[in-house]
């Protein structure tokens, strides 16, 4: 633990020049006695360190110095640094951070203006503290193998309240999901976080079962035979652009204004293709056109009451 406190704080200083005892003692959540006995053993490892008192005082390294910056290649640091900011958007990692303050000290300025060129912020738009908060005790849990519990709504208003051994959290899309087994179906199934609440950190721990990530199981889940219908859709010319950005290009026909498609059969479906309004009609099959319509009817009745 020292010994990774002491790597961070040598490349601190070299990406911030000048920091104070204090603010170090609070990143590391050490006493500031502490850090300046980390000082001494920087010093007498060879590492230039410099204490000033003072106003205008801190902790920093003589000017020139640096560290072996080969390990990495330009483009790796920046991938790599890049990545880990986007990860930071969505929940607090201390680890993380470290890492990315070590990779910002080694950088160059041709590396860190590239990093700066693209940002990529996978955090909801609005106040996400406690989004982000959900996702922080999760990516916890699964790192500790602690159980969570939590109560859960699905699409058709089924409240529950599960058990569940987190093994990973998963983006798909603009969505994020967590995905693990469930005491409850004794299977593993993909939770939908925004569907979570009351989200607690129980004291049982479980051992992570044998399962391929790579594969993206919950994909094969998403898109299982039995779970799965072929849509033909028709579609209004002028929402051209909008179809194939939601649809894919390859599924639409834009000279005959169709598309051909096979999507998942949920809740999530019909208010999908409800939300091209008037624009969108559901050619076949039959059974989905029917619900659709009675879904569109729903609306108009329920404005009729106003």
């Amino acid at each position: 633990m020292k010994l990774e406190r002491l790597l961070t704080m040598t490349m601190i200083l070299i990406n911030r020049k000048k920091v104070t005892a204090q603010e170090l003692a609070d990143l590391f959540n050490v006493s500031v006695r502490t850090i300046y006995r980390d000082i001494e053993t920087l010093s007498c490892a060879g590492v230039p360190v410099i204490s000033q008192q003072g106003v205008n005082g801190g902790i920093s390294l003589i000017d020139g110095y640096r560290v072996d910056k080969q390990v990495l290649t330009k483009d790796e640091l920046t991938s790599l640094s890049i990545a880990i900011k986007s990860a930071l958007t969505t929940y607090e990692d201390s680890h993380a951070e470290a890492v990315l303050e070590k990779l910002t000290g080694v950088a160059d300025e041709e590396v860190k203006q590239s990093i700066d060129q693209l940002f990529i912020d996978l955090s909801p738009w609005g106040p996400n503290v406690i989004f982000k908060e959900q996702i922080t005790l999760l990516k916890k849990a699964i790192e500790r193998e602690y159980c969570i519990s939590f109560t859960y709504s699905t699409t058709h208003g089924c409240i529950t309240r599960r058990l569940l051994e987190p093994h990973t959290l998963v983006q798909k899309g603009k969505v994020w999901y967590v995905y693990g087994y469930c005491t409850l179906r004794e299977d593993f199934r993909l939770f939908k976080i925004s569907r979570m609440k009351d989200i607690q950190e129980e004291m049982t721990t479980f051992q992570r079962r044998e399962v391929n990530l790579s594969e993206l199981p919950w994909d094969k889940e998403w898109h299982h035979p039995q779970n799965v219908v072929n849509l033909m859709l028709s579609f209004d010319s002028a929402i051209t652009t909008l179809v194939e950005e939601s649809f894919g290009a390859k599924h639409v026909d834009n000279e005959n204004s169709t598309i051909n498609i096979a999507l998942p059969e949920d809740e999530w479906l019909y208010g999908f293709l409800l939300s091209f309004g008037h624009r969108l009609k559901v050619l076949e099959p039959p059974h989905i056109r029917e619900i659709v319509l009675k879904r569109a009817q729903e609306i108009v009745e329920l404005y009729k009451e106003i």
